[in-house]
């Protein structure tokens, strides 16, 4: 009984953001930093969803628009774009949203397991969907939203 108690109690901590109507959330752990969009240097022959690279403090960042990795229609960067500076498998990357929400707890046991397709987006990059009282929020798996071979590429980018 105790064990489920602690169960319910655990809470998970997360970075929110929208990206077109959907919100989605990763594990605040992963996130290193959240930016305003700053200029992106092109990279010739990078796959289609590689914005570019950006100099933070030094560190070549490679860019990932994260409408163009979802398959989604592009749109004009705004005032509330913003790059989420993640680590993925030791690599940091930044990855291009519509904008940035909040930092949200919820409780672990109100993360259901994905459907096999929510939002239009493959369940592969899902890691679960979160019920909140008026709204359901997406939570990525941000291991599995670019294969073994993208982060080849990405790394000798």
């Amino acid at each position: 009984m105790e064990q489920k108690k602690k169960q319910d109690a655990e809470l998970i901590q997360l970075v929110t953001f929208s990206i077109g109507e959907e919100e989605f959330g990763v594990d605040i752990l992963k996130v290193q930093e959240i930016i305003r969009t700053m200029e992106i240097t092109r990279v010739p022959k990078a796959p289609d969803f590689v914005e570019g690279v950006i100099n933070l403090r030094g560190n070549v960042i490679p860019i990932i628009d994260l409408r163009k990795r979802f398959g989604l229609e592009t749109r004009d960067h705004d005032k509330h774009t913003r790059i989420i500076v993640i680590e993925i498998n030791n690599m940091i990357v930044g990855f291009v949203v519509d904008s940035v929400s909040e930092v949200l707890r919820i409780p672990a046991n109100t993360v259901e397991p994905p459907p096999p397709v929510v939002a239009g987006l493959e369940s592969e990059y899902i890691s679960g969907v979160g019920k909140l009282e008026d709204r359901l929020l997406i939570l990525l798996d941000l291991d599995r939203l670019l294969s073994g071979e993208e982060k080849d590429v990405l790394s000798q980018v």
